[in-house]
């Protein structure tokens, strides 16, 4: 991919901490996604259902508007 992707995988939960999104009860991020651009500012941020997924088409519409 021709641009960076995070996992919040170590130090466990900290990424979805710092976004408000961490699930304490279950231990693990709420399902989301986040489009920042060069200078590290969020312009789209969605969070998603438990049993769906971001659509790609509806992602890189958001990309191309960078």
């Amino acid at each position: 991919m021709p641009f960076p992707l995070l996992s919040d995988f170590w130090p466990h939960g900290a990424v979805g901490k710092a976004y408000g999104i961490f699930n304490e009860e279950r231990g693990m991020d709420k399902r989301a996604a986040y489009v920042l651009d060069a200078k590290g500012i969020v312009r789209y941020a969605k969070l998603y259902d438990p049993g769906t997924i971001p659509e790609s088409k509806e992602l890189l519409e958001q990309l191309r508007k960078l």
